[in-house]
């Protein structure tokens, strides 16, 4: 963007600000164009968007709000349409539907979003549902009760352990921990940059907080710990292993001289990528990262990596890296 008052391009900055919203401030890495000749800040409807989405995402964590994409889950288990849904919980007809597409409930209604999230919950809700049609209604209780009855408690638990649980915050970069679309960038760049499983530690943690600096949210929700060779998924071990077990990806060992093993992970024919997870922005940052790092070695992504002020300032003490240092990515 060039400035209004001298012409010349201007840098985009950050500046930590509290934002007043419902009653309450958040602090947030606040974005604008610095010109900098004058000193004065300039945003974009863009950058404003982004801006409020980041208080947005403050609030949400705060009052554990569920987030667009678990209402509109939430609705799609039960296969009903959003206004049967706000019905049921006794919204206005229009009100879950523009929930689903990113307005923040009341403190009020989202208690009720959770509750309704829990079938053995959402079962009392409908029973209570003074419905118009009486064979609608037995037939949703049928539906609910089904899921009660199938709920598999190991599977969910142990995708939950190893993205470290379900919780959105500032570790997951304001998402929901999505197992199935980290799954899905595994396979993207297992097949477009296969690669030892250090670089490709280095391709998820870049997608995620790319996608983060450029809107407010990451692309999986994945929670990225320092270590000494750089930033690393929460039990990427295991999930690696996970994924190469269930023949979604291929691992091959390979023996070091000095003893251990490297693991290479290269996609399968038989297992293609799923794009229709993602938004076209999410892939266009999936594509950004692979073009960036596609001829990049292992050791050479990990001095980069290196580089980076969220790996800097969290390897000493191993720990998860706040996705508000997206602001500072140095490679991309």
């Amino acid at each position: 963007m060039n400035s209004p008052i001298t012409g010349k391009e201007m840098r985009l900055s950050y500046e930590w600000r509290s934002v007043p919203f419902r009653k309450e401030h958040f602090d947030i890495p606040y974005q604008f164009y610095l010109c900098e000749d004058s000193g004065e800040q300039f945003t974009t409807t863009k950058l404003d968007e982004l801006n409020m989405r980041m208080v947005h995402n403050q609030f949400r964590a705060k009052h554990h709000i569920p987030l667009p994409e678990e209402i509109r889950s939430t609705r799609e288990r039960y296969d009903i349409s959003a206004t049967r849904m706000g019905e049921i919980l006794g919204f206005g007809p229009n009100t879950y539907g523009q929930y689903e597409k990113g307005d923040l409930p009341s403190l009020a209604n989202s208690k009720l979003l959770k509750i309704a999230d829990d079938p053995e919950k959402f079962y009392d809700l409908v029973e209570d549902w003074e419905a118009s049609n009486e064979k609608a209604k037995s037939e949703l209780l049928k539906k609910v009760q089904r899921l009660i009855d199938q709920k598999n408690l190991f599977y969910i638990d142990f995708e939950n352990y190893l993205m470290g649980g379900q919780e959105a915050d500032v570790y997951t970069g304001f998402k929901t921990p999505n197992y199935e679309k980290l799954t899905e960038m595994i396979v993207f760049f297992a097949q477009e940059v296969p690669c030892y499983k250090t670089k490709m530690n280095k391709l998820l943690f870049y997608s995620d907080f790319l996608m983060f600096r450029q809107q407010g949210q990451s692309v999986s929700g994945t929670r990225y710990k320092a270590i000494p060779y750089g930033p690393v998924p929460n039990s990427f071990e295991s999930i690696f292993e996970s994924l190469a077990k269930k023949d979604v990806i291929d691992i091959w060992y390979e023996e070091m001289p000095e003893g251990g093993q490297k693991q290479f992970l290269k996609g399968r024919e038989d297992r293609t990528f799923n794009e229709n997870l993602f938004s076209e922005a999410e892939l266009v940052v999936l594509d950004q990262v692979r073009m960036k790092f596609r001829d990049t070695p292992p050791y050479e992504i990990v001095k980069i990596s290196h580089e980076e002020k969220g790996w800097i300032e969290n390897e000493q003490s191993r720990s998860f890296i706040n996705y508000h240092y997206a602001l500072d990515l140095r490679a991309l």
